[in-house]
């Protein structure tokens, strides 16, 4: 696969930089100045928005670069769930998640800082079926520390998988970019080419 750009990433997550990896991208990371507070309540406008304003607030002196921008929420019966601010907050997110099905949504936008190209904004969804989870085994989880940086407070690809029953959709969408759509994208957009 070779590359029409440089490819900029405006995240330091480490999950978004091993899906970029896996699909043998070249790329740098790029930090971003994008506020993120929002009123948006439509988690696949908000995601949509977010990895959009990520993008755009980043400084990237490149005149070829090609930035992506991102940002993963879940959600559940009518409510949007980021990171937890703390341990309770965890808790509470993973048990109102506990044996239920919510949706993933990430958000990405390709932007051209230097070209006279639009953004390139869209989304994805993936549903995940939790297992019914134990007070002890949501507290057990929160110990690890894993979910405290995540959306919906855990991760896929950690130890908390033993309590995934089934994934409806991109796996890797659950864990900060949809592979598959995005690849789709980087093509039609004449970004990559095989």
């Amino acid at each position: 696969m070779q590359q029409n750009y440089p490819i900029f990433l405006a995240s330091k997550s480490p999950r978004r930089r091993e899906i970029l990896s896996i699909m043998g991208l070249t790329f740098t990371v790029v930090s971003s100045d994008a506020d993120e507070v929002t009123s948006e309540t439509e988690p696949e406008k908000l995601v949509e928005e977010l990895s959009l304003r990520k993008a755009l607030g980043t400084r990237v002196t490149d005149p070829e670069a090609m930035v992506i921008g991102s940002d993963t929420v879940v959600s559940y019966a009518g409510r949007i769930l980021g990171k937890p601010k703390d341990e309770e907050e965890a808790f509470s997110m993973l048990k109102m998640l506990s044996g239920n099905v919510s949706s993933v949504y990430t958000g990405v936008t390709l932007f051209f800082p230097y070209k006279d190209k639009p953004p390139v904004t869209f989304h994805t969804r993936t549903e995940v079926v939790f297992d019914t989870l134990t007070d002890a085994e949501i507290l057990s989880y929160i110990k690890t520390g894993e979910p405290m940086d995540k959306a919906g407070a855990y991760g896929i690809q950690g130890t908390f998988g033993k309590h995934i029953i089934e994934i409806r959709g991109d796996y890797y969408n659950v864990m900060g970019l949809p592979m598959h759509d995005l690849y789709k994208k980087l093509k039609e957009e004449n970004i990559i080419f095989i």
